[in-house]
């Protein structure tokens, strides 16, 4: 159903049993997967691609024009999978010549007023909680967890069952599995919550949490803290997820809580 106030150009491709309320505005370069519902006010400008049965409120622009200097107006596209809620006053950018698309992928809560900048690829089963704001080609793995107003610099990347506590302040990348807070962001430990939510066994969380007394907690360098973890563990997805992630970081792995430094003061 398209609502008579809605302004949808005769070139989208709308899926089957689509709602389209009024005022929301779709371009002419948009493909609307079946089951999707687009709010009242709600805008997909050219290059949004959205999957099947996705929820996009009122005041959400998706595919918007990158926020980018370098962007010379090429077409690129903002790839979006089934399944996801876009809430009220979401902004997601279409990608630029760097990668050609932003993707985010099934089955995500994205809430109000948060922002995903150009060419961030986003996994499945995420939560980015109010106001959480995802510079420029951000990576984002699957069913992590951003606290509301989390800012993430540009080029960083998050792990795969990562947490964030409200308002952090990300510039070097968090591991997978791991539960970040204070200011700066540190390491405060492994997951173990979400983890067990998850149907990771006891076993597997305490196997993640000796590996990260190793890596975080022992002093040594990163560098060697992997090579002793390689040593003292056998060979697991998780593991060498942990492993591969560090070793290939470009902008730096957040470091250790101290918790004889005081959270520096934010005016």
């Amino acid at each position: 159903m398209i609502d008579s106030f809605a302004r949808v150009h005769p070139d989208a491709r709308i899926g089957e049993n689509v709602t389209i309320e009024a005022f929301a505005y779709v371009a002419a370069d948009v493909v609307i997967g079946d089951g999707c519902w687009i709010g009242p006010g709600a805008v997909l400008m050219d290059g949004a691609r959205l999957g099947k049965n996705c929820k996009v409120h009122t005041g959400a622009v998706v595919a918007a024009t990158p926020q980018d200097l370098k962007f010379r107006g090429e077409v690129t596209t903002c790839e979006i999978g089934d399944n996801n809620t876009i809430r009220e006053a979401v902004t997601i950018s279409r990608g630029t010549a760097a990668r050609g698309k932003t993707v985010i992928g099934d089955n995500n809560l994205i809430m109000t007023t948060a922002h995903v900048g150009h060419d961030c690829v986003i996994g499945s089963n995420n939560v980015l909680v109010n106001a959480v704001l995802l510079a420029g080609e951000v990576e984002v793995g699957d069913w992590v967890i951003l606290g509301g107003q989390t800012a993430v610099h540009q080029f960083c990347r998050i792990g795969s069952h990562a947490m964030t506590g409200g308002g952090s302040l990300v510039s070097k990348d968090i591991p997978p599995f791991v539960k970040a807070a204070h200011l700066p962001l540190s390491f405060v430990g492994a997951n173990f919550i979400g983890l067990r939510r998850r149907g990771f066994t006891p076993e597997k969380v305490g196997e993640i949490q000796e590996m990260f007394r190793i890596l975080f907690q022992s002093g040594y360098a990163y560098n060697k803290a992997c090579d002793l973890i390689e040593e003292q563990f056998a060979p697991t997805a998780e593991r060498d997820y942990i492993l591969d992630f560090v070793r290939t970081s470009k902008r730096g792995i957040l470091k250790p809580y101290n918790p004889n430094k005081k959270d520096e003061d934010v005016d």
